[in-house]
């Protein structure tokens, strides 16, 4: 259900475009593919008030919301479905555009844990990219039942960033992320995160991406680093 927000102590209405967050408050970004439950997890942080508006100058629908994360305020938004930072539709591009733009302290990659091997290689573009991410392993109790095994903190120390396992649609893992959000921003809004390693691809791969790096100019032409953009 659609309802709308009530404006908090700090924060003002804009006419019609609803109520917005006071300048200040900390953004959280989800992000991932269609279908991968995104949606629910998105509810079950922010909870039944949520401002649904259209990116400006699209038809594209973004979701934002607030959540209290250990009586600390943030604003959740959730962007449309993507598979990779190089988009191929309006909603990619608008998913894109939010991304860069948003400039959140922490993303939320939502996977479907049943398909974790098809979907990492997204993740692998957003820690190239510099961002601090949270690994969100939805549909856990479906993968589950598949007999797929995921050892989680060998995957979170492998990747040196968080990874939760959840089933969003039912409230389970929920208190687990809250909490590995909150250690992940801490109260001077930087992001305690690990400093992601390079990832050494082979040597069929690695000369590419080093030629691919040498023909493109400065990497804030790309707003991300020339090898992330270069793995595109």
């Amino acid at each position: 259900m659609k309802l709308p927000v009530i404006c908090p102590e700090g924060e003002c209405c804009h006419g019609s475009r609803g109520c917005v967050p006071g300048k200040g408050v900390p953004k959280i970004v989800l992000v991932g593919s269609p279908n991968v439950g995104k949606s629910s997890l998105f509810n079950a942080l922010s909870g039944s008030y949520t401002l649904v508006s259209n990116y400006p100058g699209t038809s594209v629908e973004i979701s934002r919301g607030k959540s209290k994360i250990r009586e600390r305020e943030y604003e959740i938004i959730d962007t449309p479905g993507m598979y990779s930072l190089l988009p191929v539709s309006e909603e990619e591009r608008v998913s894109q555009l939010l991304i860069f733009e948003e400039n959140p302290l922490v993303y939320l990659h939502v996977v479907d844990a049943r398909n974790l091997r098809r979907m990492l290689s997204f993740t692998l573009q957003l820690l190239e990219a510099g961002l601090p991410l949270i690994l969100v392993l939805n549909m856990m109790d479906e993968a589950e039942e598949r007999g797929i095994e995921i050892d989680i903190s060998e995957l979170s120390r492998f990747l040196g960033i968080p990874v939760i396992g959840t089933v969003s649609n039912e409230g389970k893992g929920i208190d687990e992320l809250k909490t590995a959000i909150s250690e992940f921003v801490p109260e001077n809004n930087t992001p305690d995160i690990q400093k992601f390693q390079k990832l050494d691809y082979g040597t069929e791969i690695e000369p590419y991406i080093e030629s691919v790096e040498n023909l493109l100019g400065p990497s804030k032409e790309f707003g991300i680093s020339k090898r992330a953009f270069s793995l595109l």
